[in-house]
């Protein structure tokens, strides 16, 4: 990373933008909510909604007006327009289903990186009226107040949270992984929003959260919300359309949860 690249940035202005941003897109989701079956595609195991696209742009519009030069990669766009340095990620509404079907369970995320390193993130849940920020340098806050991660020293002890592949071949590597998370932690839970799973992690209600058929708009800003929380993240390993498998924990327990899942 070019050494003068982070100091000549104004973290808090970047932190102010993805703060805004996202809550134009969770406000657009909440607002407009009666239209949460409007769908624009429908696949077997996942929806998108004419929604995904209108949050992003209302994120979109936020970030250009302060940041014209940066780039963007959204889920609902996900080829990554006007490549830069700098470039914010954007998941417009992550736990699409929860929100299809009325549960209360989903955000909007978005996060800035800077060549690759995400620096500022904040994801807000509308229904929940709970916003997670983090900006390196400074401890993550959830509605304004410092949090962290669990004590939570052994596995067994444990509360994970996980999710299941959309994908045929997925779903079968997805199940045998909470088949073995459930055998080896105390509970293991599937709530439908990466995002949330991992701002749980970070504030202590759960310990750990892994999923392998994520994406990259899915996990950036959480990582960051986890890592400043004092926990640990860690993307396992990266394939095609920005997937990646995603680990994060208390740190506690990184190690035993990395080996059952890896």
């Amino acid at each position: 990373m070019t050494p003068t690249l982070i100091p000549r940035l104004d973290l808090e202005a970047l932190l102010d933008c993805a703060l805004n941003a996202a809550r134009a897109a969770g406000r657009h989701a909440l607002d407009h909510r009666r239209r949460r079956r409007e769908v624009a595609q429908r696949f077997a195991h996942d929806v998108k909604l004419i929604l995904d696209k209108e949050c992003q742009i209302k994120a979109e519009r936020v970030i250009r007006r302060r940041f014209p030069g940066h780039g963007i990669l959204g889920e609902e766009d996900d080829r990554a327009r006007a490549p830069a340095d700098i470039r914010w990620i954007i998941d417009p509404i992550d736990g699409t289903v929860n929100f299809f079907h009325g549960l209360p369970l989903w955000c909007s995320s978005v996060a800035i990186q800077v060549q690759g390193r995400t620096v500022a993130g904040a994801i807000f849940a509308p229904e929940l009226d709970t916003c997670y920020l983090a900006r390196t340098g400074q401890p993550s806050l959830c509605n304004d107040k410092p949090i962290s991660v669990s004590k939570t020293a052994r596995l067994q002890d444990a509360v994970i949270a996980t999710g299941i592949d959309k994908e045929a071949d997925g779903r079968k590597r997805s199940l045998k992984v909470f088949q073995i998370l459930n055998k080896y932690s105390q509970k293991t839970r599937i709530m439908g929003s990466a995002a949330l799973d991992i701002c749980h992690v970070a504030c202590g209600k759960t310990d750990g959260f892994f999923e392998s058929g994520v994406f990259l708009w899915d996990v950036a800003a959480g990582a960051l919300i986890v890592e400043q929380a004092g926990g640990q993240s860690e993307i396992l390993t990266a394939g095609p359309g920005h997937q990646v498998a995603f680990l994060a924990t208390n740190g506690r327990i990184h190690t035993a949860l990395r080996k059952l899942t890896g």
